[in-house]
């Protein structure tokens, strides 16, 4: 090959800093994500999938009242014609569109399985049938009447709206969510009839404000139902700034079994909580008995909802019981609003309410007078096609003549007649049949009508006033087909007053029982019923002993302080029962596989706790500062922790590795809630640490009482007079007495 024909590896490129080239390629997939993909329409509330799956299956037919087609079918137009996407994405939005319990009215009327409130998956789109719903009519109701512009498909081959003329607001009346770049958008569905109510009162009065419209869309109207728990007032700042919350709760009913039981039943969930997921949860509660006044939950449902709750008593009060599960599942969920939507298409914003409908109302004015203006271009074509009719009717002897004599009839009746060129070609299309009498009249009939309609399209179009006018006749009209006059437009999702329920002790529902809690050597936890003797011989895995014993209640709050510094908490009535081995405890607290467990007791309120690092350091501690809430514990001892002892007496004694012993005063050190602490005992020559040295025990007594340690034979020595030991904190001490435990512990 010759030098001539080598490409040139700099042709065609350029060169610019990566930053940037970054930075524009990113912000061009941002602002696609946001206008064609998370964000919907303020005018008729749909991403452009949705609007793309609606928009095919009324190219294919399938009007409401027609036959269902395969998804399959419908999925792959869709994916071919007009959305470059995976069909797995397409048919789940599309069976979304399909789902009464996930849309407030379906857009899409389904045929087989298309999942359910239980979180079950949709069959495959091979399996399953679809067609449009009546609410998709109303959406799309004028399309082909210039209401809306069209824009070419992914390949220019065909063309697709860029917004459906839609008949109500769907934003509101269906809801959407959806997550961008920067930006996310969540609108609950509301009720139809109460959306076209605020509708109308903004068109009867333009500068309304979002309180007044809050007072006739009262909430959310939930596909689901629920209760919705809120004020008025925070309702209504909710839909003035556009961003906020609603507390939802299921909705439950007392049902008396007789001899004074009685059960609760939940009839609805909350949106969008899986049901099968809130049985597992309730299940969870009361194995671990987290809810120890609720004894069993059943799953009765069959088509409707039915969630049965057992309590453990007949004499607990179901309020309490209610407010304790609100507290722990879904049965309360809060559901943000987040009304981030497109504007006209192009302009992400977070909008009130009242800037919602009027981004519908303006749209639905644009599309009425489109509508009338092509109407208005039908109505003259079609009047001039019927003037030359009349023309020939009256000149019917001449007209048949020119054409049966003329070689050129076209031009001559032109002339002759002053008759366009349309006007000829309509009346050499006509059909011998419709030169009969009664033909004539029907073409002045229908000539009177069209120009009446035409007088009354101007009038429309000149009077602002009488457009609001028209389109309020549509909303209405609109409002009788699916607002509350029909069983599904009535409000599903009732609303209350925001009632706090009873503050519950759950403490106090425990029933008080002693337990003797095991923790082996491996750390696996169990509760054993009773106060067990602490040394008796149990049963452990293979390769697994005893590590700590002690005697506890199921009221009491367990303490487990590990190496790492960090104490946590476990409640004594949530430990598994002792017939077994236990569980691991790492299973049930953040424990990491490095550090070990130290100390274990119940926990009392107003005591202190003496606590020290390897290193010598240490402070005390309150009870109160201890309590961890979460399951990772908290920090208290920074260091490599070795000991946690309870405060009493007046005096601390210290031993070392190098078996020196120190006393010195309790009151010199401080009682902080978390760090390194100070110095108790100083270890090795200068300052400097001998390898291996540093603290082994440390315990608190009475200096009067002595130093008591235990002897072999479970025998106890006393060392009464500890004026030899005494000194200041961070001394080295002297060697320990005469007999002490080789091992330089204290207990």
């Amino acid at each position: 090959m010759s030098d001539d024909l080598l490409p040139d590896p700099d042709q065609g490129t350029q060169s610019e800093p990566l930053s940037r080239a970054i930075g524009e390629r990113y912000l061009t997939y941002a602002l696609s994500t946001i206008m064609h993909r998370a964000l919907p329409d303020a005018r008729d509330g749909l991403k452009p999938v949705h609007r793309r799956i609606l928009y095919a299956m009324r190219e294919l037919r399938l009007a409401p009242n027609g036959p269902f087609r395969k998804s399959a079918k419908i999925t792959g137009d869709v994916m071919g014609n007009y959305h470059p996407h995976g069909d797995a994405a397409i048919y789940d939005a599309m069976a979304r569109l399909a789902q009464d319990f996930a849309m407030r009215y379906p857009l899409v009327n389904g045929q087989g399985n298309f999942g359910n409130i239980d979180g079950d998956n949709p069959a495959a789109a091979r399996y399953t049938e679809a067609r449009l719903a009546a609410a998709s009519e109303a959406l799309m109701d004028g399309l082909t009447e210039d209401t809306v512009d069209f824009r070419p498909n992914y390949d220019g081959t065909l063309s697709e709206p860029v917004v459906l003329p839609a008949a109500f607001p769907n934003l509101l009346a269906n809801g959407a969510s959806g997550i961008a770049v920067g930006m996310a958008t969540n609108i609950p569905p509301h009720n139809l009839h109460e959306v076209v109510d605020a509708c109308l009162h903004l068109i009867k009065t333009p500068e309304a404000r979002d309180d007044t419209l809050a007072t006739l869309i009262k909430g959310p109207d939930f596909p689901t139902g629920g209760v919705l728990v809120e004020s008025a007032e925070s309702i209504a700042e909710t839909y003035r700034t556009g961003r906020g919350a609603f507390r939802l709760r299921a909705r439950w009913s007392q049902e008396d079994l007789g001899r004074g039981l009685w059960q609760i039943v939940v009839t609805e969930i909350p949106y969008q909580v899986q049901k099968s997921k809130l049985i597992e949860r309730l299940a969870e509660l009361i194995q671990t008995r987290k809810i120890p006044i609720l004894a069993d939950v059943r799953d009765e449902s069959a088509e409707d909802v039915r969630i049965v709750l057992e309590p453990r008593a007949r004499n607990v009060d179901p309020e309490q019981l209610m407010g304790a599960l609100f507290r722990a599942s879904d049965l309360e969920v809060r559901f943000n609003l987040n009304m981030n939507v497109l504007i006209d298409g192009r302009v992400p914003k977070v909008c009130s309410l009242k800037e919602v409908l009027r981004a519908f109302l303006d749209h639905r004015r644009e599309v009425l007078v489109r509508r009338a203006t092509y109407r208005l271009e039908k109505i003259a074509a079609r009047l001039e096609v019927l003037e030359g009719y009349l023309v020939a009717y009256l000149n019917l002897d001449r007209v048949i003549e020119i054409i049966r004599t003329e070689d050129e009839p076209k031009a001559v009746m032109m002339t002759e007649f002053g008759l366009t060129d349309v006007q000829v070609e309509a009346i050499l299309n006509m059909r011998l049949r419709a030169l009969r009498k009664l033909e004539e009249i029907e073409l002045r009939a229908e000539r009177d009508a069209l120009l009446e309609e035409r007088r009354g399209l101007q009038a429309m179009l000149d009077s602002e006033a009488a457009q609001w006018a028209r389109i309020g006749d549509q909303l209405k009209e609109v409002r009788n087909l699916f607002g509350k006059s029909r069983p599904d437009g009535q409000r599903r999702t009732t609303i209350s007053e925001a009632s706090e329920m009873p503050v519950i002790d759950m403490e106090a529902m425990i029933e008080r029982e002693p337990v003797t809690v095991i923790l082996s050597r491996m750390g696996w936890i169990r509760s054993m019923k009773g106060h067990q003797p602490l040394d008796a011989e149990l049963k452990f895995k293979d390769g697994d002993g005893p590590g700590l014993a002690l005697h506890a209640e199921t009221t009491d709050k367990l303490m487990i302080f590990a190496s790492n510094g960090r104490f946590y908490t476990l409640p004594a009535n949530t430990l598994p029962g002792g017939r077994g081995m236990g569980e691991p405890l790492r299973l049930m607290i953040d424990l990491p596989n490095e550090a070990e467990v130290i100390a274990m007791f119940p926990w009392r309120a107003g005591v202190r706790y003496l606590v020290a690092s390897k290193a010598g350091d240490g402070f005390i501690v309150g009870a109160a500062d201890i309590l961890a809430q979460t399951k990772s514990g908290k920090q208290v001892l920074n260091g490599d922790a070795l000991l946690c002892r309870p405060v009493s007496g007046d005096h601390v004694a210290v031993v070392g590795d190098n078996r020196k012993m120190l006393v010195f005063p309790l009151a010199e050190l401080p009682e902080m809630t978390r760090g390194k602490g100070v110095r108790l005992q100083r270890y090795g020559k200068g300052g400097g640490l001998i390898k291996d040295d540093g603290m082994v025990d440390a315990i608190c007594l009475t200096l009067a009482n002595g130093l008591s340690w235990p002897m072999g034979g479970g025998k106890t020595r006393t060392e009464p007079d500890l004026t030899e030991w005494l000194g200041k904190r961070g001394s080295a001490g002297r060697m320990a007495p005469r007999g002490f435990p080789r091992n330089n512990r204290f207990a």
